[in-house]
């Protein structure tokens, strides 16, 4: 069972000092998708770094900058291109100069995505860290760790002075990733979260909701759900559900029926992972609208 952490004290746009290192400025941006917001974050002082600016909404910028007023934002990480995480990046390098750093998204990306999250941003940063880097700042040493699965791109963050990892929407505390074909891939999210539990961080600062300080329980507990649900997805083919569409229901009975259309979209993920790892066959085109059955 994962051990959600969901208690968060936040005010929309105060300025939060979280770590000796480390503040965060919440954007009014709460959903399902977002619990109670996005959270950026500013590093350093005197000279800083902005995480995941967050959504276009001209009161946060507002936020972020009255949070850095007196001191120079010079680099922008963006942890992928969802809208709530980086539309901002280039109004807010527009009022400080700062260099934006992230990986631009290559290929296909669900065209009905704006129903299931915030939707994608057509996002291109300035320097690419697709392949990881190093970047360092006035008193802070980052590393970008590619960590594809939510979507193709998506870049964490670590913090070397804290032993910290600004892990985006690739562990959060307060619920499961989506993974959303063909942009997001099961095999890669999970190779992903080991490449991350492997470098045993303190603290994980997810972009929504509070931190994470149980770090290896908690990457444990997201590898052992995603593998009860591969079994659980298996019991229901070998019940005779042939379709995503009627498995949902079942496999997601305790979650907000809200949520349900993107939970498809993780089924269906964890069922192209089955038929490339050759557990499960399908008949037809291997989408949402798949005819599957047991290899």
């Amino acid at each position: 069972m994962i051990p959600y952490v969901r208690d968060i004290d936040i005010e929309y746009g105060r300025c939060d000092r979280v770590s000796p290192l480390i503040r965060r400025v919440t954007a009014d941006n709460p959903g399902p998708f977002t619990f109670r917001g996005t959270g950026t974050y500013i590093v350093g002082a005197g000279a800083v770094a902005v995480i995941d600016p967050g959504p276009d909404i001209s009161e946060h910028l507002d936020a972020i900058l009255a949070a850095t007023s007196g001191e120079r934002v010079t680099h922008i990480l963006i942890t992928h291109h969802h809208l709530d995480h980086s539309p901002l990046a280039r109004p807010l390098a527009a009022a400080t100069g700062a260099v934006i750093y992230g990986c631009a998204v290559v290929g296909p990306v669900m065209q009905d995505a704006v129903k299931l999250e915030a939707g994608y941003d057509h996002f291109t940063p300035d320097v690419s860290v697709c392949a990881g880097a190093k970047i360092a700042g006035d008193g802070w040493t980052f590393e970008a760790i590619p960590t594809p699965g939510h979507t193709s791109n998506h870049i964490c963050y670590a913090l070397a002075q804290e032993n910290a990892l600004f892990s985006g929407d690739h562990i959060m505390g307060w619920s499961t990733t989506v993974i959303t074909p063909p942009d997001g891939d099961m095999g890669d999210y999970l190779r992903s979260l080991q490449t991350i539990r492997a470098r045993r961080f303190t603290t994980l600062w997810p972009t929504h909701g509070p931190p994470i300080t149980d770090v290896d329980r908690f990457i444990a507990a997201y590898i052992d759900h995603r593998a009860m649900r591969e079994r659980d997805i298996l019991a229901r083919l070998a019940a005779g559900d042939t379709s995503i569409k009627a498995m949902v229901p079942t496999l997601y009975a305790a979650v907000d029926a809200r949520l349900w259309p993107a939970a498809a979209h993780s089924v269906l993920a964890q069922i192209l992972e089955l038929v490339k790892t050759g557990r499960v066959v399908c008949d037809g085109p291997a989408g949402l609208d798949g005819v599957f059955r047991p290899a």
